[in-house]
């Protein structure tokens, strides 16, 4: 049988590459231009041109035609709504979520491990008039950044702790000035000890959250719930109120989530 000599290596970089793209662009509802995808891809503007112009072809990407932005494109809802079905998520965290923005008045935020980040999947708007805008859907951030990164490295075994925090500079990128090794490490120990995680402006000046674990069927940290606001809302007296909302959603929904694991459906428990 004739076959073309194939390259794993270079098939791989491919891969790599459109994966980057792919993240990037979904980051933000409005999408990337093709100088921002450049600058943070760091792949040249011809590979970027090029890969873009492929992605457009099978309808995994659009190029938005008012602002010119590269926007996630009706190939990836589709491929949404299929995986949705094997992880009900919105199903499921959904309730927890309107739950914690109506007792909190806060927005209220649902976060995913993907490697050694956190994606943010769902938003439930609070009634308070004053928002955070730091945190919404396709967010990403290094894990023991932000409030749902700090909840869920919290509870990795140490060893896992510890590779992420012995590069941590290269880790955090552009987050590792205000969170310093040794900060992380003490946010962590004091996530340990409440059960939730507190960012007191960390990532934006003014601009605070807490977090709760979710965990999966092995009791690994796999998923988190946060809350953001301005500082003021997050006061020390309110802090035990707000955490305590968190693990109470939390441990729902962890209980929800390790039965679809197990084979059985949200609505049958």
């Amino acid at each position: 049988m004739n076959s073309s000599p194939v390259n794993p290596v270079q098939g791989a970089q491919v891969v790599s590459r459109v994966a980057a793209l792919l993240r990037i662009v979904g980051r933000k509802p409005a999408g990337s231009p093709l100088v921002e995808l450049v600058r943070e891809s760091g792949f040249t503007r011809p590979t970027v041109h090029r890969l873009l112009s492929s992605l457009a072809a099978e309808g995994l990407l659009d190029q938005d035609p008012n602002s010119g932005n590269w926007v996630l494109g009706p190939e990836i809802l589709l491929m949404g709504s299929v995986a949705s079905a094997r992880f009900p998520l919105e199903d499921i965290a959904r309730p927890g979520l309107r739950r914690l923005a109506e007792e909190t008045g806060e927005s209220a935020f649902f976060s995913i491990r993907r490697g050694s980040e956190t994606v943010c999947l769902l938003r439930e708007e609070g009634s308070f008039p004053v928002r955070s805008f730091v945190l919404h859907e396709g967010v990403r951030f290094p894990l023991g950044v932000a409030s749902a990164g700090t909840a869920i490295m919290a509870f990795l075994p140490e060893n896992e702790q510890e590779e992420l925090l012995a590069g941590w500079a290269a880790h955090a990128g552009n987050f590792a000035a205000g969170h310093t090794e040794a900060l992380v490490r003490k946010n962590l120990a004091l996530t340990q000890q409440a059960g939730y995680s507190v960012n007191p402006g960390l990532v934006l000046e003014g601009s605070w959250g807490m977090g709760a674990a979710v965990f999966d069927q092995r009791g690994r940290p796999a998923w988190a719930l946060s809350l953001t606001g301005i500082e003021p809302r997050f006061r020390a007296d309110r802090r035990p109120l707000l955490g305590r909302l968190l693990m109470d959603e939390a441990h729902r929904i962890s209980m929800l989530l390790q039965g679809t694991s197990q084979g059985s459906s949200p609505g049958a428990r």
